[in-house]
């Protein structure tokens, strides 16, 4: 328990995340256990929304927050904290973005240019194309181009770069999984996966994720984010670079992850809860956090101060990194975030069966997509 030096009437209990914490947190909210601030993200953190679960923020920020805060973060990021008919269920955490590292030792080794903010989609295929090898002579690829997390947000990025979206901005409840825009560029994954074999599936490193594939040598690049740099500064016997994500043939896109904080809707305590809550978002805490995990300010003007505390740590395989190319979509307004369904839950579960068929087994190809466009929007019809 703390009592913090500015509030010492409110005590502060900390609890840490259980290991499934998506459906944890959705029985304590049910049961009326649920912590009263709380973290979330990426695709629950709007689940528990749409449940009803989150105190609306937009009297507390109305009346307690000025225009030069909001200002400081990226607002595809701080818009995303809102539901369709207007609550605003969080506040950013931090701006976790996603770029392209890559291994310098390799890109040398094989003649390959360095990665930069020139590249478009053609010049990443081509790189990895070069990247991909068996470097034991056993006749099996132990070396491969890229790899990206199979995940909602990594392949919606794509999608965005092609000119497409998941959800129809207009509608949440109308799915664009199947419009030509997306089935062009989850082929162009699939193929870079299954055709090309250029890109390693999850099943070609053993189920490891992406920072691990990369840092123990198994990828030459690889599309993954801010949070993940102080794992592979730490573990990665090699030089690392870092470039701004490549182009899509339509667009210039990055992901801007939806990491908040929240209050718990039936909370006994809503004005200490704020408090906390303010005190979660302030530049003192993204301070604290961008010491202790290099988690990448939320706000834009701490940029530079994470930066430098980065190069301070690692004052030799951080010198030459680009760390600033995460904050890129940030600083230049072109970041995404999660697109997001009216009901969530089930979008999700009949995308991820799909995908995996797709994108980890193999076993099927894109057209997948059109039975599991109809499935979503029938269970958006469904839930209204």
């Amino acid at each position: 328990m703390r009592k913090p030096a500015s509030h010492p009437d409110i005590h502060v209990f900390y609890t840490p995340d259980p290991d499934n914490l998506e459906e944890q947190m959705l029985v304590d909210m049910q049961a009326g256990t649920a912590p009263d601030v709380f973290q979330g993200c990426c695709t629950h953190f709007p689940i528990w929304a749409q449940e009803g679960f989150t105190l609306d923020l937009r009297p507390y920020v109305e009346a307690d927050l000025d225009q030069a805060t909001i200002d400081d973060w990226d607002p595809a990021q701080y818009e995303a904290f809102f539901t369709r008919d207007g609550r605003q269920y969080g506040l950013p955490k931090y701006h976790g973005a996603l770029a392209l590292y890559f291994n310098k030792d390799l890109l040398d080794e094989y003649g390959v240019d360095y990665p930069d903010a020139s590249w478009y989609h053609d010049d990443y295929l081509a790189a990895m194309r070069r990247l991909t090898h068996d470097r034991d002579g056993d006749g099996q690829t132990d070396l491969w181009g890229s790899m990206l997390d199979i995940s909602w947000d990594r392949i919606q990025m794509h999608v965005n770069g092609w000119g497409g979206h998941f959800v129809d901005p207009d509608d949440p409840t109308r799915c664009l999984m199947a419009e030509p825009e997306a089935l062009e560029a989850m082929e162009w994954l699939r193929a870079r996966m299954w055709d090309d074999k250029v890109m390693a599936t999850p099943l070609d490193v053993q189920n490891m994720g992406t920072r691990d594939a990369f840092s123990a040598g198994h990828v030459a690049m690889v599309e993954d984010g801010s949070w993940a740099l102080k794992d592979i500064l730490a573990n990665a016997d090699f030089r690392v670079g870092v470039a701004p994500f490549p182009a899509g043939p339509v667009r210039r896109v990055t992901l801007a992850t939806t990491d908040g904080f929240g209050i718990y809707a039936g909370t006994r305590h809503p004005k200490a809860s704020w408090e906390l809550l303010k005190f979660l978002i302030s530049k003192d805490y993204g301070r604290a956090m961008a010491q202790a995990n290099f988690l990448q300010p939320a706000r834009a003007s701490l940029v530079e101060e994470w930066v430098e505390v980065i190069r301070e740590e690692f004052p030799e395989s951080a010198q030459d990194v680009d760390i600033a190319a995460f904050a890129d979509g940030h600083i230049n307004g072109y970041s995404v975030t999660a697109e997001i369904f009216t009901n969530m839950t089930d979008a999700r579960r009949i995308a991820y069966a799909a995908w995996e068929q797709i994108f980890v087994l193999g076993q099927a190809s894109v057209e997948l997509m059109q039975e599991a466009s109809r499935q979503i929007e029938d269970a958006q019809q469904e839930s209204a």
